[in-house]
Parts: structure tokens; C-alpha cells; sequence
């Protein structure tokens, strides 16, 4: 299993990484996170599949958008 998560109308960076703390049993091999002033969200990730090139959140090219 893996995790996804986050909020959207405020930014706050510690309710985040509690998130990822309660989650972390659901994806112990990695962690990634996106936050901007209006929305947050991260993930937990397990290695199953695709263990080098699997890091998430994808960015398009100018790291404006992020995808989980």
C-alpha cells in the first residue's frame, strides 16, 4: 500500500509532516510533499514497482503543477 494526502485553503508545513508520521506504515520507502500557500499534499510511498524513477510528486517543467 501507499498513502496520499493533504488540504487545500491554508498552508501548514507541521500538520503535513504529522500526516506523513501517521501514514508512514502505509509507505516506508520514500515520502514526497507539495505545498503552496492555498493547498498541500504529499504521499507515502512503498517500493513495489519502478524503485529508481518512482519519487513522487511529479512536476511538469517549470514546477508549477505537481501530480501524486
Amino acid at each position: 500500500m501507499c498513502a496520499i494526502f493533504g488540504f487545500a485553503g491554508f498552508s501548514d508545513a507541521d500538520l503535513l509532516r504529522r500526516m506523513a508520521a501517521t501514514l508512514h506504515h502505509r509507505g516506508p520507502d520514500g515520502q514526497g510533499f507539495f505545498e503552496s500557500d492555498r493547498f498541500s499534499m504529499g504521499n507515502c510511498r512503498l517500493s513495489i514497482i519502478d524503485l529508481a524513477g518512482g519519487d513522487q510528486p511529479i512536476y511538469n517543467e517549470d514546477g508549477t503543477m505537481a501530480v501524486v
